[in-house]
């Protein structure tokens, strides 16, 4: 078995983000970046990962949790002093190792797959992942002799005008045999204008001692960009975006204008979906097959099931849960409520900590007045019940089953089922009102 474990650095402060939260921790379809570098690596096949973390590091392992090894870099002295660091955090080290960057979102597990599996396929002791740029720019360049063998690399800020014109730059994914890595990373020395350990250095030092290195060229570029500052944060989120909408365009979704429609990455969506322009769908938001989505819809933390009609402009918050067949229509917000099938809340409406029963209809212009300053409180609405327009349910109240509430009414007691609650006072008609009050009116009556 080829057995590898992970190593993720994710140490740096950020600068250029100008932000106090940690740079892998800001976020790109609704998940920070880091976890994109953990699911990739551990969709690839990695036994263990083990994050380095620095600046903020107490932040970024309440992100992610206590399933991955920590190794804290107390100073951050170069990627390979983040790895020396890494190193100490296993108790007992795999036979490879998986180095990559925590703020490079667009890496997929697939393209790890087919690094690690290369590595492992010629025997190398260290493959370098590589791609292919018309200009190089501030990335590292991978260096070949003669016989185009990877010989090292070369970073930018250190290279000569000759060495800057390659193409091939380091992606800064790496695989290594650990026995080699080992008997060179203690060699390590900061002899370059930065001051720091680069990990980079590790291949000429195998390559000294005849160690095999060899390189593999991602086929697409894009998967290697990493972010520095929130114009790359918006440049990799679109590209993200894209990448997500095209899934699911390819899974049976329709978008109408897809540059308008926002998925976040956990999201999950059966087939012929419907989403008009202006959709956001965030968090662990899950909708059925069949659904229709209309412009300006936003859904958080939702399920959704079969069949559903929402919007246009739809706010479901965390927690509500709607049954097959509901209608949740214009400028309708819910939040935390449950909507039983084929329940109708087509207008205008708050439903807040509720639970409707199946076959209900609510009227336009319904709230649900669920916060009394203090606590929140429970509406439930049975079964086929009937709410009119404009009524106020004031919780904790029931209506039960087959019951209907009169239009305009605030309800603050139980309605019993197959009973009709009307609370509102009986019209009054006051004759000749308008002219006692308003003196215009009367001059004009008594011409």
């Amino acid at each position: 078995m080829n057995e590898f474990a992970a190593v993720i650095l994710a140490a740096g402060k950020g600068t250029r983000m100008k932000s106090e939260l940690p740079k892998v921790l800001h976020e790109i379809a609704g998940q920070p970046l880091v976890e994109y570098a953990v699911d990739a690596a551990a969709g690839a096949g990695a036994s263990r990962i083990c994050l380095v973390v620095g600046h903020g590091a107490e932040q970024v392992r309440a992100a992610m949790g206590e399933a991955h090894l920590y190794a804290v870099q107390e100073q951050q002295l170069g990627t390979g002093h983040a790895l020396q660091t890494a190193l100490s955090a296993f108790s007992q080290l795999p036979p490879a190792l998986l180095v990559l960057c925590g703020d490079t979102p667009l890496l997929t597990a697939e393209t790890l797959n087919t690094l690690t599996n290369q590595f492992f396929a010629e025997e190398a002791d260290c493959t370098v992942m590589s791609a292919v740029l018309p200009d190089g720019g501030n990335y590292g360049r991978i260096l070949r002799d003669a016989s185009e063998q990877v010989c090292g690399i070369i970073e930018a800020r250190d290279a000569s005008p000759a060495q800057k014109a390659i193409r091939e730059i380091n992606s800064g994914v790496y695989c290594f045999r650990t026995e080699p890595l080992l008997e060179v990373i203690g060699e390590l020395r900061p002899n370059n204008d930065q001051g720091e350990l680069y990990l980079t250095d590790v291949l000429s030092s195998l390559r000294q001692r005849g160690r095999k290195l060899t390189a593999f060229v991602c086929p697409d570029a894009n998967e290697i960009l990493g972010v520095n500052d929130r114009a790359q944060l918006a440049e990799l989120s679109a590209l993200m975006r894209q990448r997500i909408n095209h899934r699911w365009m390819l899974a049976g979704v329709t978008m109408i204008d897809p540059a308008t429609v926002y998925i976040d990455a956990k999201v999950e969506l059966g087939s012929d979906i419907i989403l008009e322009p202006q959709v956001y769908l965030h968090g662990n938001t899950r909708i059925g097959s069949g659904c229709k989505v209309g412009p300006g819809v936003k859904i958080v933390d939702s399920q959704v099931g079969e069949q559903c009609i929402l919007g246009p402009f739809t706010y479901l918050r965390p927690g509500t849960v709607l049954a097959d067949k509901v209608k949740a229509g214009h400028f309708v917000e819910i939040k935390k409520s449950r909507i039983g099938k084929g329940s109708k809340i087509p207008h205008l409406s708050y439903i807040g900590d509720a639970i409707i029963g199946e076959g209900v209809n609510i009227g336009c212009g319904t709230i649900t007045c669920n916060y009394d300053g203090v606590h929140k409180h429970t509406t439930v609405i049975e079964d086929q019940a009937f709410i009119g327009s404009n009524t106020n349910l004031v919780p904790p109240v029931s209506v039960g089953k087959r019951a209907t509430v009169a239009a305009g009414s605030t309800i603050t007691e139980d309605v019993p089922e197959d009973s009709l609650g009307i609370a509102r006072g009986r019209q009054r008609n006051v004759e000749g009102w308008t002219l006692s009050r308003d003196p215009r009116f009367a001059k004009k009556e008594e011409k």
